[in-house]
């Protein structure tokens, strides 16, 4: 797998500065840019400005042209997932082909209480999460479809326009435990993380395991990281980081762009200089 790298940004920026941020890493060279899916900020004061993915999302697509883009990740428990495919193939159609559809179980139970959302316990949040990749999955690639679940349902329903991409979107899911691992191993095209490299390498080998048990070749399923740390920090150190996610297998790299202006001007380098020669 050649390597990829990409940037994550935070939706509590005024709208000019987002837009400047995606079309300077598109001009930098990276190859994917992503928002992520909350409404209130989780990793600060929670009554900041914050942006709603999906529609930040679609206006980003349109003032950018090359760089792929999505949600990292989107959480399920937030909307029906008819509503959510019919989301992402629109996006899909307004980039022109550049969506990568992030999708998890859900977990922030604050953030639910806040809105109103259920916050079912893990086993019902997985599987609300294996019903709803099937909803999506069907919608993509059948003329009409009918599905009944136990949480979700379709009724002849049709589903028009089709994504650009195809036989459907390519699928990233974040994922950790074992049930989600082997529904990461089933559906997904990427899987990503944000542990360290070790229990990255761990989780990694589990997935493996996963993708023999229905015959998938491991090596066809992108590992993806997001790391949890300061990474601008140096050149070198950015390049450390690279190579020990490498030896475990990590191909695809988010970094979340820094807002300290050494640390930027490292990203700017890193972009420029070293990630051409890592690729």
């Amino acid at each position: 797998m050649s390597l990829r790298f990409g940037v994550l940004t935070e939706p509590a920026l005024p709208w000019p500065e987002l837009v400047s941020h995606w079309q300077e890493a598109e001009r930098l060279g990276f190859d994917t840019a992503w928002v992520i899916d909350h409404f209130m900020s989780l990793g600060g004061p929670d009554d900041r400005p914050y942006y709603e993915g999906w529609t930040l999302l679609a206006g980003l697509a349109a003032v950018t042209t090359r760089i792929r883009l999505g949600v990292m990740v989107t959480g399920n428990t937030y909307r029906n997932p008819a509503l959510l495919a019919k989301q992402a193939v629109t996006v899909d159609h307004i980039s022109g082909g550049r969506l990568e559809l992030g999708l998890g179980a859900g977990w922030a139970e604050r953030e639910h209480a806040a809105y109103g959302f259920d916050f079912p316990g893990p086993r019902e949040r997985v599987d609300r999460f294996a019903e709803a990749v099937e909803v999506v999955n069907r919608l993509q690639r059948e003329e009409r479809s009918t599905f009944t679940g136990r949480y979700y349902r379709l009724d002849d329903a049709p589903f028009e326009p089709k994504p650009l991409q195809t036989p459907r979107l390519p699928l990233m899911v974040g994922a950790k435990g074992p049930r989600m691992l082997a529904l990461t191993a089933h559906y997904a095209d990427f899987w990503n993380t944000r542990r360290s490299p070790e229990e990255a390498g761990e989780l990694s080998r589990a997935l493996d395991e996963h993708c023999r048990a229905i015959g998938r070749d491991p090596s066809t399923l992108v590992r993806s990281v997001l790391p949890a740390v300061d990474v601008f920090t140096s050149l070198d150190a950015v390049r450390r980081l690279v190579d020990d996610y490498r030896a475990y297998g990590f191909t695809d790299f988010v970094f979340v762009r820094p807002t300290d202006p050494d640390q930027i001007a490292v990203m700017r380098r890193a972009a420029t200089d070293l990630f051409p020669s890592l690729r």
